[in-house]
């Protein structure tokens, strides 16, 4: 697994977007991502030709980054930054994408992202949450966010779990990211049968299920 100490900072991460669609989730790797990140953004209107058979008028022939970034909303542009990001040997995430091209990334949200090598510090800091807790018997005294969603949802839903009991924060942890996240609720994925923030929420419980049986094993 890559260390910290490795990568070289700060990791450059272009964005794009249409009408601030990435907006939330680049202020979130500004505020918990710890200065690591040098994050530019392309913005493209979102009044756009339904078809867009040249890309060359909207994107970059070269991309400048260590990795993109796409909240793209118009599916041509979006596959077309993809096969050029392949193209170019430059790591794609692209949340809720489906793009039949080999070797990007495109978990149905953002917080659905795996661990990954050649992600460099954004792979260590964002993508399916990861806890590290303190108990003092059934009741949580402590929660630390070691890895959490690009869109902030993570940090003050696992505040929120300071003081409360295990099996109520397990659950209400779901619920709680549910409130801050950014995905589109109305998004159902045919593949998961829930959406984007349903899958989210799902993810936040099941991590912290994992912290607290981590914590109980180093106790026992």
């Amino acid at each position: 697994m890559t260390k910290r100490e490795q990568l070289p900072t700060p990791q450059h991460i272009l964005v794009f977007e249409q009408n601030g669609s990435g907006a939330r989730k680049v202020a979130g790797i500004r505020q918990y991502g710890n200065g690591r990140y040098a994050i530019r953004t392309i913005e493209l209107p979102l009044a756009l030709p339904p078809v867009i058979d040249d890309a060359d008028e909207f994107l970059p022939a070269s991309l400048d980054a260590d990795l993109v970034l796409d909240y793209l909303v118009h599916p041509d542009l979006s596959h077309d930054l993809a096969v050029r990001c392949t193209a170019q040997g430059i790591p794609y995430i692209g949340s809720g994408k489906k793009h039949l091209v080999e070797g990007v990334l495109m978990p149905v949200t953002c917080c659905a992202l795996a661990h990954q090598e050649g992600l460099g510090h954004y792979g260590l800091d964002f993508g399916v949450p990861r806890f590290s807790v303190t108990l003092e018997g059934d009741q949580i005294t402590g929660i630390r966010v070691e890895r959490g969603a690009p869109c902030g949802a993570t940090w003050p839903a696992a505040a929120k779990m300071v003081g409360k009991p295990v099996d109520w924060a397990v659950v209400r942890i779901g619920v709680e990211c549910q409130f801050h996240c950014s995905a589109n609720p109305a998004g159902w994925d045919p593949i998961y049968e829930k959406s984007p923030v349903h899958v989210a929420g799902d993810l936040h419980s099941a991590a912290l299920k994992a912290a607290v049986a981590r914590f109980r094993k180093g106790q026992s």
